[in-house]
């Protein structure tokens, strides 16, 4: 039987940040239902990667293939209307609106309404009429989290959801990925320099140096293979 048709997939990218090139001739498949780790040094490209796929760089030379479509010079809200959703590093979640409103300004029709979201995140249920500037760092990354997820993508992205943020609430948002994972069969793709967490949570792991895909196996084989893990990242 053949390999069903990837959810994403990069084809030679090109991408960077006006005349400045951070991805050269990158190649990435990603299947539905996967959950890919994305590691790597820092500078070596990694959110370079997810703003690429969003649509926030320059893109030079190359293919985005979402659902089978190129969507390489498409605008960032029309990715995301497509089913491409984004946790960024910085959050960017609206400071001065309400939890609900966050929530209610990302919403579209699916699987996951803000009921749902409350429902994997009842600390927002909580905090439901805070503004987001009174929230937590932590309940801001959930907020984050939920955000997208109301907006129904087939695809998730995360660019640092750990970063911050302490080891109890690190637990706490590992467990709502795992549940995604498991639960849901969602794609994601996760960038994340907790490498030990990002390896648990995801079957596959890709490693970036300067641009480049270097590494792509399981996630076991850098589990159970230190000085390997140590010679890519740093780590182990």
């Amino acid at each position: 039987m053949a390999d069903p048709a990837p959810a994403l997939e990069l084809r030679g990218l090109r991408a960077g940040y006006g005349a400045t090139v951070v991805l050269e001739a990158l190649d990435l498949r990603i299947g539905p239902g996967e959950c890919v780790a994305v590691l790597g040094r820092n500078g070596v490209g990694k959110s370079t990667l997810l703003a690429s796929i969003m649509g926030h760089t320059t893109v030079q030379d190359g293919a985005i293939l979402f659902a089978g479509q190129d969507i390489g010079r498409w605008r960032p809200h029309r990715r995301a209307l497509a089913g491409l959703g984004w946790v960024p590093q910085e959050r960017e979640i609206f400071a001065s609106l309400t939890v609900q409103d966050n929530l209610a300004v990302a919403s579209r029709p699916g699987e996951w309404t803000i009921g749902r979201a409350f429902e994997l995140f009842p600390r927002l249920r909580e905090r439901a009429r805070h503004a987001g500037l009174a929230l937590s760092g932590g309940e801001q990354q959930m907020l984050a989290i939920a955000r997208a997820l109301v907006g129904n993508p087939s695809v998730l992205l995360m660019d640092e959801p750990f970063e911050g943020l302490a080891p109890i609430v690190v637990e706490e948002l590992a467990e709502v990925i795992a549940h995604l994972r498991a639960d849901h069969a969602m794609t994601m793709v996760l960038v994340e320099q907790r490498t030990d967490v990002a390896l648990d949570l995801a079957e596959r792991a890709v490693v970036m140096e300067r641009g480049h895909v270097v590494f792509d196996d399981t996630s076991a084989k850098l589990q159970t293979d230190p000085d390997l893990l140590h010679a890519l990242v740093g780590v182990g």
